[in-house]
């Protein structure tokens, strides 16, 4: 299911707010004390450098930006019960972001929501409210709970507060110096916060979709029709309109999407799994599987969360037979150097003076 919300408002109203680099540093002064940085792996086998907010707190990066925005309205003077229609990650991330700052958080979840989802909100204290069968009437209802009860509700992704906060995983990514950022979208949320904090650095950002999933692709290119996403492992990019702010940014910032078949997207996962021993979700995975289309000499994918259902994988893992990574070649630098150094180190290094039998005999006993 989905893991995001709705545009809040269409364009031309006060809900296409602009959000700025400056907003990202302040959401990183703002983050530093709760979220420390998630780690970077080579994955040498893909050629590309990996972001793991799948080690992340609540096992996503939907956390910073629930995180930041709670602490900016709290900075206002904004002190109302937080509430947001989610079936996984963002519901987590809102949950968890709430029981640290000791505000009252209620989540909307469609029934059939993720059991084991269902029991990380509750267990961060979170109010869960269950309601109708699919994202769309759990989001119809959140926000209608919301006006009712005086509520903030928290988009997803079409939030200029959640915006910024996810923008400080690009700069952790920055003193790294890659050339190319690859980014999994749903809404754009990450997307657009990676590439605002990233652009001026002169780095490449691309997006990944699955296709059939692409709302922000096509919006992008100007199709804004709402067309139902196919069934895919990438619950969590699965958006049938992308906001307005972050179609806007998306637009203005990104240098390409990269649409990615579901095969791949599920041989990737799970060689991900086997060769780097990383356990992502679908939508984590999505940035990886698009890297191997995306030309760089330091290319780096963000494995945006990790929070996979254990039936799932297990069945991944007996299914899908990854075909084997190719061979590394020998760098041509490499063969230079050995043919060069290899040579002087025989002419340099003496030949060993045999030890006399006495001496052998001596050192034996």
């Amino acid at each position: 299911m989905p893991d995001s919300g709705r545009p809040l408002a269409p364009p031309g109203t006060a809900a296409e707010a602009s959000v700025s680099v400056a907003d990202v540093l302040a959401a990183q002064a703002r983050l530093r004390r709760f979220l420390p940085p998630t780690p970077l792996h080579y994955a040498e086998r893909f050629g590309t450098w990996l972001k793991l907010e799948n080690l992340q707190r609540t096992g996503s990066y939907k956390v910073r930006g629930a995180l930041n925005a709670m602490l900016a309205a709290l900075e206002r003077g904004d002190e109302r019960p937080v509430i947001c229609a989610s079936a996984g990650n963002h519901a987590q991330g809102v949950a968890w972001a709430a029981y640290r700052l000791g505000v009252q958080a209620i989540t909307v979840m469609p029934h059939g929501a993720p059991a084991t989802k269902i029991a990380g909100v509750q267990h961060w204290g979170a109010t869960v409210r269950q309601h109708g069968a699919s994202y769309d009437e759990a989001y119809a209802f959140a926000r209608e709970l919301a006006e009712q009860n005086g509520y903030r509700f928290l988009s997803a992704f079409d939030d200029p507060d959640v915006i910024a906060g996810q923008g400080t995983l690009g700069i952790e990514i920055a003193p790294h110096a890659p050339d190319v950022v690859i980014v999994p979208i749903g809404g754009g949320g990450l997307a657009s916060g990676v590439a605002l904090a990233l652009k001026s650095q002169g780095v490449r950002v691309i997006g990944a979709q699955v296709e059939g999933v692409d709302s922000m692709a096509r919006a992008i290119k100007g199709d804004t029709r709402e067309i139902e996403p196919v069934p895919t492992l990438a619950d969590g990019v699965k958006v049938k309109i992308p906001g307005f702010i972050t179609r806007r940014l998306c637009t203005s910032l990104l240098d390409d999407v990269v649409i990615v078949r579901e095969a791949e997207l599920r041989e990737t996962l799970v060689r991900l799994a086997l060769e780097e021993h990383v356990i992502a979700e679908g939508a984590g995975a999505l940035a990886l599987a698009a890297g191997r289309r995306v030309a760089g000499k330091r290319k780096c994918a963000v494995v945006s969360g990790g929070n996979i259902d254990a039936a799932v994988l297990s069945t991944l893992l007996s299914e899908v037979r990854p075909s084997p990574p190719r061979k590394p070649r020998r760098r041509n630098a490499e063969r230079l150097r050995s043919r060069a150094v290899l040579p002087a180190l025989r002419t340099a290094t003496p030949e060993p003076t045999p030890m006399p039998v006495t001496a052998v005999e001596e050192t034996l006993w």
